[in-house]
């Protein structure tokens, strides 16, 4: 990842959330098969503490996980945790579990009890990067923590920890892995940006693309500016065409799109997630009335800015 624009890695990082989350601790073993649906919107991660597993996408890819290892998958991709590949796999919704804290339940199942136990913390949760959304559909299938190990030390005590407090099951351990896994998810997403985004391609040359760069950040820094192209191309240094078709390639959308979405993003953060109200949010991001946001909202969004606040956090069963 070049230099020249450390301003959008920083916003990127400013803005990632991840809440409304479902841990399980999940003890089996072998042979064992744990399904998890495809959540659209929603992240799912799973360190291993003890024992082995196979993980296999319904893409076809697969990944032999062994104790201490962590992963994200950071769209939501169908998936399952196996014993191995013959192993019979069910829903993870079907296996009984108990509650250990408000955020976090336990699964046993035992079906040979002379095998060696397989314990792994699992968790569900909404995977948010405010106003650069979009770059979440640019990252890998599965973003495994184990190709961050050399560049990214600080993970290692994490790890540990939650290896430690999910083996000891102490008083609290439950919310402590929870946090901790909080942690260890951003951190991983954190050092794929911040190492060049592997081989993505697509909306990731804004951050590759210094001028891009300059032009995306200074709508983030004021989006309540109705910024026109010919600002934007000045932002960026370039011609008003070459700035408008460099814009379109890398994003797929123009810089007016861009901005309305963005702003759209940005509201459901101001109003979920920071409790701001609706009039604030509308004049903070341009628009003249409440009316006009109202509409533009319902436009791009699907729903009124109102059905916000009704709206639950918990994540969906996966």
């Amino acid at each position: 990842m070049t230099l020249q624009a450390p301003d959008m890695i920083s916003e990127l990082l400013r803005g990632m959330r991840l809440s409304g989350v479902k841990y399980r601790r999940i003890e089996t073993r072998a042979p064992f098969g744990v399904a998890f649906h495809c959540v659209p919107g929603k992240a799912h991660f799973h360190f291993v503490s003890q024992g082995r597993a196979l993980l296999r996408m319904e893409s076809g890819a697969s990944f032999t996980l062994s104790s201490g290892d962590a992963l994200f998958i950071p769209n939501g991709n169908a998936h399952a945790l196996l014993s191995d590949e013959k192993a019979e796999v069910s829903p993870v919704s079907a296996f009984p579990s108990e509650s250990l804290c408000q955020s976090v339940c336990a699964i046993r199942c035992e079906p040979c009890p002379e095998n060696e136990s397989t314990v792994i913390f699992s968790g569900c949760m909404d995977f948010e990067l405010g106003g650069m959304q979009p770059l979440i559909k640019a990252m890998p299938e599965v973003m495994m923590v184990s190709r961050l190990m050399s560049t990214w030390p600080e993970i290692h005590p994490l790890l540990s920890a939650m290896e430690r407090e999910s083996q000891t099951r102490q008083v609290g351990f439950a919310g402590i892995l929870a946090r901790l896994a909080d942690v260890v998810a951003a951190l991983i997403v954190r050092g794929w940006v911040e190492a060049g985004c592997g081989q993505a391609t697509g909306w990731v040359q804004v951050l590759r693309d210094p001028r891009l760069s300059r032009a995306i950040y200074a709508m983030h820094q004021q989006p309540g500016v109705n910024w026109s192209v010919a600002e934007l191309a000045k932002e960026a240094g370039t011609s008003r065409s070459v700035f408008a078709e460099r814009f379109l390639s890398a994003t797929g959308t123009t810089p007016a799109r861009y901005l309305s979405e963005l702003r759209m993003r940005l509201a459901i953060q101001y109003i979920r997630h920071e409790n701001q109200a609706i009039e604030t949010v509308a004049l903070r991001l341009g628009y003249g009335s409440l009316a006009a946001f109202s509409r533009a909202f319902k436009r791009i969004v699907g729903h009124a800015p109102g059905t916000l606040r009704e709206t639950g956090q918990t994540p969906e069963e996966a």
